[in-house]
């Protein structure tokens, strides 16, 4: 049941890019957390794009645009669910995500930041409840645990 926040400059991403890259990030996560199949744990995995300013992101004090795309994707997951192989795989796939999301002869790098955090056992809410492991166990259909 993961919540990811993708932030990319406005405009490094056209609509149809957009929402390829919605899918695809939804894909890898629902492959790589095990979730189920049926349309009610799929609903659980929810992905957010938002762009920022272009002007209003630096890297190393410089403006990036010209010769890199830098995106930063936050996932966050019930602890428990991936162990560390897990989580490598995650972050190789989501970041072939925001690549093959990537314009056709778009020569500029992609430079991705991915952080998977984790949410202690007891402290995510959904729908005015506490959720916990086995909760989300339940509802995503986690095919591992």
């Amino acid at each position: 049941m993961p919540n990811i926040l993708i932030k990319v400059p406005t405009g490094a991403f056209n609509q149809p890019q957009r929402q390829q890259l919605l899918r695809s990030v939804s894909d890898v996560a629902m492959v790589n957390e095990h979730m189920g199949d049926a349309p009610q744990q799929r609903a659980l995995c929810w992905v957010l794009i938002e762009e920022v300013q272009a002007d209003e992101w630096l890297c190393g004090g410089v403006a990036p645009h010209a010769r890199f795309v830098p995106c930063m994707v936050v996932v966050k997951v019930p602890a428990g669910v991936l162990d560390a192989p897990m989580r490598q795989r995650y972050v190789r796939e989501l970041h072939g995500a925001l690549q093959s999301s990537q314009a056709v002869g778009d020569q500029r790098q992609l430079l991705s930041s991915i952080q998977i955090q984790e949410v202690v056992d007891g402290t995510w809410g959904a729908n005015g409840d506490i959720w916990h492991l086995a909760d989300f166990t339940r509802a995503a259909g986690y095919g591992h645990l």
